[in-house]
């Protein structure tokens, strides 16, 4: 008789514990894909520095790359970042930045390796001359 009562709260156990698994395996997660914020809420006049990371850079008058140019810039060259944005263009996200040099353009980001400070950019403009 005990033996049998131990068998039963095993199968018993087993059973929940199947059942549990099946379940929170079985469902599909509906992730909503997080973006971060065009620029940062806590920003003073800036986001950061960053340093153009080819060899010559177009700086867009718009967030587009057919938009008119409004300056160009060098490997190398130090620029202040003003603003960040995220456009969708042809099916993909795609991070521009408000940069400043001599004049004020929109660049994308993969063009510029982005720094928090100005010594760091300098640092890093340095070691790419």
């Amino acid at each position: 008789m005990k033996k049998k009562f131990i068998y039963t709260g095993i199968r018993i156990f087993f059973s929940v514990f199947i059942l549990l698994l099946a379940v929170a395996c079985s469902g599909r997660r509906n992730e909503a894909q997080v973006l971060p914020p065009e620029t940062s809420p806590l920003s003073q006049s800036y986001v950061g520095y960053g340093v153009i990371n080819v060899l010559y850079a177009r700086l867009n008058s718009e967030t587009t790359a057919d938009s008119a140019a409004s300056g160009h810039a060098r490997i190398g060259t130090v620029v202040r970042i003003h603003e960040r944005r995220l456009v969708r263009a042809g099916g993909r996200n795609e991070s521009w930045l408000m940069v400043e040099e001599e004049s004020k353009g929109w660049i994308r980001e993969d063009l510029v390796n982005v720094y928090s400070n100005l010594s760091q950019a300098r640092t890093a403009s340095e070691a790419m001359r």
